[in-house]
């Protein structure tokens, strides 16, 4: 679907009513993840005649949806996951959100969707975070924000939309896990799966997530954090968790994760970790490991550590995988080095500890 050339203007609408300094603070001690949201949010719409158009940041407030949108119906809707992240210096980082931008593009071909700009997808993320800068925590924790596109036009028929709404939310978060940096536990899925070879695996769509759930609730039955799936053809190739990539570190210093080809979302912090990892000298294999090489790998030492890695977990220690036949330990069941100095390195980039020799952060001017 074409995407308009021009890249409109944001008009900045403050509210008139924010959240108190005081209720701010007190609900920066302590944000969960994705439960506070921020004042503001950004709005655009998309037609064929005008392209994208009236985009603002506007105060937060409820959408009204015609019954008849199709995104209810036909579920056109892509999404992003980002932060923002406060410096000891008081620098404004986001962390490689051209990245961001592609990826939304690249999923909105997927699904049939009209392109953001990057420029136009920037520009609002930017403004976003300026204008409610005050939310974001010091410390660990860091400002989520979550481009999101949808179609809204009201019609019963199957054919892409022709109107959509691209909008931005923010959340002050903290920790994505309860347990911080403790290690994860994993309930490996041998009947549902996530993605199929033609599918939308590799696009950030709800719908994926959606179908996840089901084995999700399942892991949670089994008093496992996550569900990690395996491949639809064959239900032996592990591919990826919910919503992170996995890494598999072995005894000889290589390391091991599943190689995209459609199934699998490409992740901005798995293609970080690759470098990171690569410039350590250690050899990295995107290659298909198989759930018995798992269990074996484990099982004989082979295996000592492994690892799941997304913008809200950053990454996360695996320790304990449970599946249908029992259950079996990752080295001594804790966080592993790699993934300690990894997760440091990583953090230390995305908050300005780190000198940025890549050009992976971009600043926001106040």
């Amino acid at each position: 679907m074409p995407a308009s050339s021009n890249t409109p203007k944001i008009k900045i609408e403050f509210h008139t009513s924010p959240v108190s300094e005081a209720d701010r603070t007190q609900a920066l001690e302590s944000p969960g993840f994705g439960k506070v949201f921020t004042d503001h949010m950004v709005l655009a719409r998309w037609t064929p005649e005008h392209g994208w158009h009236d985009a603002k940041v506007t105060p937060r407030r409820s959408l009204e949806l015609d019954p008849a949108s199709a995104v209810l119906h036909y579920a056109q809707e892509i999404f992003e996951g980002m932060k923002a992240y406060k410096a000891d210096d008081g620098r404004i980082l986001l962390f490689r959100p051209e990245e961001n931008a592609r990826r939304f593009a690249q999923s909105a071909a997927r699904m049939a969707m009209p392109a953001v700009p990057t420029e136009l997808f920037l520009k609002a993320v930017e403004e976003l975070v300026r204008v409610d800068k005050e939310w974001i925590p010091s410390g660990d924790g860091s400002l989520y924000l979550r481009p999101f596109m949808f179609a809204n036009e009201a019609f019963l028929g199957v054919r892409p939309a022709q109107e959509y709404i691209f909008c931005i939310i923010a959340s002050p978060v903290g920790a994505y896990f309860k347990g911080g940096a403790k290690a994860v536990s994993l309930w490996v899925e041998t009947e549902y799966t996530r993605a199929a070879a033609g599918g939308t695996g590799a696009a950030k769509c709800g719908g994926n997530y959606a179908a996840s759930l089901v084995a999700q609730a399942e892991a949670a039955k089994k008093d496992c954090d996550q569900v990690v799936f395996l491949d639809a053809a064959e239900h032996r190739w592990v591919e990826e968790l919910g919503g992170m990539n996995v890494f598999f570190v072995m005894n000889d210093g290589s390391v091991v994760t599943p190689p995209l080809g459609g199934t699998i979302l490409p992740g901005i912090t798995r293609a970080s970790v690759i470098v990171l990892a690569e410039e350590r000298g250690l050899r990295v294999e995107q290659r298909p490991y198989s759930f018995a090489e798992w269990q074996n790998d484990a099982a004989t030492g082979k295996l000592v550590e492994a690892f799941a890695c997304g913008t809200a977990a950053v990454l996360a220690g695996i320790g304990l995988v449970r599946h249908a036949g029992g259950e079996f330990l990752i080295g001594d069941g804790q966080t592993g080095k790699l993934t300690s100095e990894l997760r440091q390195e990583l953090v230390g980039l995305q908050k300005g500890v780190t000198n940025d020799e890549r050009g992976w952060t971009r600043r926001i001017l106040a």
